[in-house]
């Protein structure tokens, strides 16, 4: 009795292999979702792109939205040459758009660093106040000179793109 179960039970199995590798009768289709999909950060893509001024400083802003770091553009710390001082304000300070914050001095020229964006300074690169030469090295990464918690981000949408920057140096 027991081999006519198995049989039964074996002979149901292989009609359902057989007919899941039959081709469908009707065509299937897919319900397409009408709803466009929400960004949960909808401005951070644009605000996160790293921004210039035309006085070569570049400005990045954090994921907070809140928190931008400034520095000095490859193209400046070029034409400085070898920095041999750096004069940046103190963690708590206030700085302003469009005024100077610090300066930054060498061996060709001194040159003052504007500030992108209004607010107040939440952190310092000491080791490029203590070792100037660094800034140099990589002023678009590690030379990065304060970070700022911005009063309102929406004042760098002024500024340029890295493409925009980018042709802005070759007509310049």
């Amino acid at each position: 009795m027991a081999g006519l179960f198995a049989r039964q039970a074996w002979a149901s199995a292989s009609k359902l292999r057989s007919s899941a590798l039959r081709a469908p009768k009707t065509a299937f289709t897919c319900k397409v979702n009408t709803i466009a999909p929400r960004r949960c950060f909808s401005v951070s893509m644009n605000l996160l792109a790293r921004k210039y001024t035309e006085s070569h400083e570049w400005v990045d802003v954090a994921a907070d939205g809140k928190t931008c770091t400034i520095g000095i553009s490859n193209y400046a710390a070029e034409a400085l040459g070898d920095v041999v001082y750096v004069e940046l304000p103190a963690s708590g300070e206030e700085v302003s758009k469009g005024e100077s914050f610090g300066s930054v001095e060498s061996v060709k020229s001194a040159s003052d660093i504007n500030s992108p964006v209004s607010g107040s300074v939440v952190a310092v690169n000491d080791p490029i106040v203590e070792t100037p030469a660094d800034l140099g090295k990589d002023p678009e990464g590690e030379g990065w000179l304060i970070k700022v918690e911005a009063e309102d981000v929406s004042a760098l949408d002024s500024l340029m793109d890295e493409a925009a920057y980018a042709k802005h140096l070759e007509d310049h």
